[in-house]
């Protein structure tokens, strides 16, 4: 859950291997995707050590100070690609970073821009540590439920990645 003041998580109490962040606006349907991900993750019976999950909101650059050191960083969210929704792309951090234009404000950072400024401020192989998943949506107006494909996609891109810690790629 988000707070007002800023992301909350579980699990930051131990030395972190692995940071699920999920971005999105939960207000504008299918681009609360990620965050759904992450929620899903978080309400499962048991949690994996040394993973945090992150519901980042769309909070970018806050999250950025808080995956310093963790060995690998996985950031989930909502795309408009002109796919079908419901379409799960995976890709390496390096190629989803976004060179940060001058004039944002730390107010207006994506994660994507997040993530270029993190290889800046902490060293290049940053984005060698990150991947990206994205959820293609289909209704991105106001409202608070996902569409049906993203619903059913933000699903099995939990238990993806539910089997992936369990079989420690976290």
């Amino acid at each position: 859950m988000s707070s007002p003041n800023g992301p909350v998580c579980c699990g930051a109490s131990e030395a972190v291997r692995l940071a699920v962040i999920g971005c999105g606006n939960l207000a504008r349907r299918d681009d609360g995707a990620g965050v759904e991900v992450v929620r899903a993750l978080m309400s499962a019976s048991s949690r994996p050590a040394g993973v945090e999950y992150i519901d980042a909101g769309t909070a970018g650059m806050d999250v950025l100070y808080r995956v310093r050191g963790t060995a690998r960083v996985v950031i989930i969210d909502a795309c408009r690609s002109g796919s079908t929704p419901g379409a799960v792309f995976r890709l390496p951090g390096r190629e989803a970073m976004t060179p940060v234009e001058h004039g944002f404000t730390l107010h207006g950072l994506r994660w994507d821009h997040a993530l270029y400024a993190g290889c800046r401020m902490f060293g290049p192989d940053f984005a060698d540590r990150t991947e990206v998943i994205l959820i293609e949506g289909g209704c991105f107006d106001f409202g608070l439920e996902l569409s049906e494909p993203v619903q059913r996609a933000a699903a099995c891109v939990a238990q993806m990645l539910t089997a992936e810690m369990a079989a420690g790629g976290g």
